[in-house]
């Protein structure tokens, strides 16, 4: 039987190329990824351009019933809802309610790319935060204050310069991201959004900034194998995969 010692299901935007197989490859062995594409953007912009993007995540989380649903069937341990911009655009006070409701949905534990982020960074105890964005500039102003809001003191910031399409970018890029984003007295860098490849890169920027660099994707599999119940250290991956 396929995922014997657990089965991740992940809500994905329509248009991500990157979560899938960033999973596939930190998954361990014997846990097994099942996935959903978000629905509610078949009459708006491209997916992955700055151009609509608050529209479409809007139109997204409008319609999660059918993609939440058809996710259950698969009886997944935990859901998770891979997209870090949903919860700048629902809001830090406000989220809880939408994680209620896509538990409700699928009738297991729920979770959202950003909650997960936030108790990876409580794990490494973390005040003071560096935050990397691929946003236009309004929702990337939606996270900052995401952050703010969840307690922590934005001591680096800074936008991915002259994204067209978040879907086109690739880990070099978020490789600069980070190191642009951070600063001496930052506890940590985060790389926020699930479509910029970034797993590949977490390891050597730890090396070369000394401090634990958290991504959307990384982050999000490590808090669901830990409510699955799958405590197994992942290399490769940086410093958080490794401490599960």
């Amino acid at each position: 039987m396929f995922g014997w010692r657990a089965r991740l299901g992940v809500l994905v935007p329509p248009g991500n190329p990157t979560v899938e197989p960033e999973f596939y490859h930190m998954a361990p062995e014997g846990v097994t990824i099942h996935f959903a594409r978000l629905q509610g953007f078949q009459s708006l912009s491209t997916p992955g351009a700055a151009a609509g993007m608050e529209e479409r995540t809007l139109a997204y989380l409008e319609e999660l019933p059918g993609p939440a649903t058809a996710l259950s069937s698969v009886n997944p341990s935990v859901v998770i809802l891979a997209h870090t911009a949903s919860s700048y655009a629902t809001g830090f006070d406000k989220e809880p309610q939408l994680i209620d409701r896509i538990a409700s949905l699928t009738g297991t534990a729920a979770l959202t790319a950003a909650r997960a982020v936030l108790a990876a960074l409580k794990h490494f105890g973390v005040k003071k935060l560096a935050l990397g964005t691929p946003y236009p500039e309004a929702i990337s102003a939606k996270g900052k204050a995401y952050w703010e809001a969840a307690g922590f003191d934005i001591v680096g910031y800074q936008r991915l310069a002259d994204v067209q399409n978040i879907y086109a970018e690739n880990e070099q890029r978020a490789y600069q991201l980070a190191r642009q984003a951070n600063t001496p007295d930052a506890d940590a860098v985060f790389l926020s959004g699930t479509g910029v490849p970034t797993v590949g890169v977490l390891e050597v920027l730890e090396q070369d900034l000394g401090k634990p660099v958290i991504s959307s994707t990384q982050a999000s599999l490590w808090q669901a194998l830990r409510l699955a119940g799958v405590r197994q250290a992942i290399p490769g991956f940086g410093r958080l995969l490794r401490e599960i």
